[in-house]
């Protein structure tokens, strides 16, 4: 029986409930990340203080990158558990699918820059670093009782039931699929390289580089991501029908051309509406990208080892390209004084996919490309 096509019955869910599932769940996941990239300039005055304003930071955005480490561990735990024992349960001890993961990602990040924006916005300087950027954080409360309630309502899809599961799925993958596990860990560099540096550190550097408040740096993003949940969606049914890699090469390509213009459009226009600009094209490319990645990525590995499959190459690449996206961008503008150093880093992280791209469509031949 279909657990989701069949009539409802106690603790089967519905596509509509697996979609909410798995959104709520990597809100959840994310919420707290987004909002201390947010917060980065504040929390390097409060945690991380020194003679040197940009050694803080430094240390602030370090921080962050430090905090995905333990990523990749998950990731080889809990996708063999997945893989063997049901995806259900690795879903209650874990907020990890990736189905709807550019969604729910998007809408944890623009929950954050709100909550952030808004308390930036309502309370003084003083106040903002004495107490109020904690109370972003205390918001996670509200999802995980909601979250943990959904998510205990899904069962494994019909192609994991009638998979027979594989005693070692690690030892599976590694011998037989290490090269769909390298081609996902590279089609997923530009995927988080774009999430943390155009959704975290942008308004990073419009704060600290062209002098924007805070509030402003944040909301503007929100209007971004606001615009990035709306398109990575109708991205991913676009690529269903008309192909994934098509629209995913013409995406990178886009940023490459475009992210140092952009920048320099920045520079030169350090004012509000030039960074409304900015991010939301931004969004828009980024989400094209985004949308389908996900489904790209899942194609490459058969149900057996799915969860091991994706789950390693997706946290892994997160962990080295995303994570430490803000710090090496940082670090590269310490180090060069160059305000255009950052868009050495994404360029070069577009190669990487750009290149992983076109191995996969040359060589692979399943799903819509």
């Amino acid at each position: 029986m279909n657990p989701i096509n069949s009539s409802p019955l106690k603790g089967h869910a519905r596509p509509r409930h697996v979609l909410l599932a798995v959104t709520v769940g990597n809100m959840l996941e994310w919420y707290d990340f987004a909002v201390y990239g947010f917060l980065t300039p504040v929390i390097a005055k409060i945690m991380f203080p020194a003679a040197d304003p940009t050694a803080s930071l430094l240390l602030s955005v370090g921080a962050f990158g430090v905090g995905f480490l333990t990523r990749p561990v998950g990731a080889l735990v809990f996708g063999a558990l997945a893989d063997r024992k049901g995806r259900k349960l690795a879903l209650l001890l874990t907020f990890g699918l990736m189905s709807w993961q550019a969604a729910g990602q998007a809408g944890a990040l623009l929950l954050g820059a709100l909550a952030s924006a808004t308390i930036s916005a309502i309370v003084s300087p003083e106040q903002l670093n004495a107490w109020g950027w904690r109370v972003p954080f205390f918001a996670s409360a509200v999802i995980v009782p909601l979250g943990l309630y959904i998510r205990q309502r899904v069962d494994d899809p019909e192609a994991f039931v009638r998979q027979s599961p594989a005693s070692s799925p690690l030892k599976l993958l590694w011998r037989t699929h290490s090269t769909a596990v390298a081609r996902g860990f590279g089609i997923t560099i530009i995927w988080t390289v774009s999430t943390y540096f155009f959704f975290v550190y942008v308004p990073l550097y419009a704060h600290t580089v062209l002098k924007l408040s805070m509030s402003t740096t944040l909301f503007t993003n929100s209007l971004a991501l606001a615009l990035m949940l709306g398109v990575a969606p109708v991205a991913g049914h676009l690529s269903d029908r008309f192909g994934r890699y098509s629209l995913m090469i013409a995406a990178a390509l886009a940023i490459v051309l475009l992210i140092r213009p952009g920048f320099g459009f920045l520079l030169n226009h350090p004012h509000a509406a030039a960074l409304a600009a900015f991010q939301a094209v931004s969004a828009v490319i980024a989400a094209l990208f985004i949308g389908p990645a996900p489904a790209a990525i899942a194609e490459l590995f058969p149900s057996g080892v799915r969860s091991s499959g994706v789950g390693i190459a997706y946290n892994f690449s997160v962990t080295l390209f995303g994570g430490f996206a803000p710090l090496i961008a940082t670090g590269l503008i310490a180090r060069t004084g160059n305000p255009l150093s950052p868009t050495w880093y994404v360029m070069f992280s577009c190669g990487l996919s750009l290149l992983a791209l076109l191995l996969t469509l040359r060589t692979n031949s399943r799903g819509p490309y």
